[in-house]
């Protein structure tokens, strides 16, 4: 028997996706929303409490990007699941593959567009309309016409996405595409982390070596050596602990106050 996705299930797939921040959380951002999109699509397509567990499993795995433009992959990840409840050779881990993937793109495509672009320009005819004396009509503008954008991309999002979607697994099926986005999508997101780095992870020392006009300025010698060193080897040092010991990324973050509270206590830190 096939399992089949129909127009009642994406209906509430559409609704859950509104909610994609209900519970954002430093360690894994959007999983538990996007797992919330999934619900309907898991308990409608799978039987056995053993599929159901893997399922949500699966996409309880990290996952962040814009909001409105996660519809697209939560849309996608609705026809992956059907085709892996009705085709036991399709590999599963192909669907956070694709997840995976698609976060970069979207969160800048959702980003410069959305809110960088359709938001300015509605706010600005907005304050336009109020400028000119029609009261209230600017605000009821702005919000009318950023509900059209925002639920419209997310409803393109889900519905296309999974019509869209059966085409796309069946190229991921037939080629090595997933392979080759997974490469590239990594390769950026590296470069992107590493050149905010010095934006993002910011640690001074104002320890000094000696006195009077020889006083070496340890802080200078290691901006002379590498710019931002400090902060490179502190992010080195957290991602050591995720990595290899598993610890809590609440833990890191508990850590990183208590460092920077205890080292601009004792001096060394500022």
């Amino acid at each position: 028997m096939t399992n089949k996705i129909d127009k009642k299930i994406l209906r509430k797939v559409f609704w859950n996706q509104m909610t994609i921040r209900c519970a954002n959380n430093y360690e894994r951002q959007q999983n538990a929303g996007f797992t919330q999109s999934m619900i309907p699509v898991i308990e409608s397509l799978y039987n056995s409490d053993e599929d159901k567990k893997s399922a949500y499993s699966r996409h309880m795995e990290y996952f962040l990007t814009n909001d409105i433009t996660s519809a697209i992959p939560i849309g996608i990840s609705v026809a992956m699941e059907e085709t892996n409840a009705n085709n036991e050779e399709f590999d599963s881990s192909n669907i956070n593959a694709i997840k995976t993937a698609l976060m970069g793109p979207l969160a800048g495509l959702g980003d410069s567009l959305l809110n960088g672009t359709a938001r300015p320009i509605l706010a600005s005819l907005g304050i336009s309309l109020i400028s000119a004396g029609l009261g209230w009509l600017g605000p009821i503008f702005f919000v009318i016409g950023m509900s059209f954008v925002s639920i419209g991309m997310r409803y393109l999002g889900v519905y296309k996405g999974y019509s869209e979607g059966i085409k796309l697994v069946e190229l991921i099926n037939q080629s090595g595409l997933i392979d080759s986005i997974s490469d590239i999508a990594a390769i950026a997101a590296y470069m992107i982390v590493g050149g905010f780095l010095p934006a993002l992870v910011v640690i001074h020392t104002p320890i000094t070596i000696g006195s009077g006009d020889s006083a070496l300025v340890l802080q200078n010698t290691l901006d002379g050596l590498v710019p931002g060193l400090l902060g490179l080897l502190y992010t080195l040092g957290m991602y050591c602990l995720i990595q290899k010991r598993k610890v809590n990324a609440t833990v890191l973050i508990l850590l990183t106050m208590l460092v920077g509270i205890v080292g601009t206590y004792l001096g060394v830190l500022g």
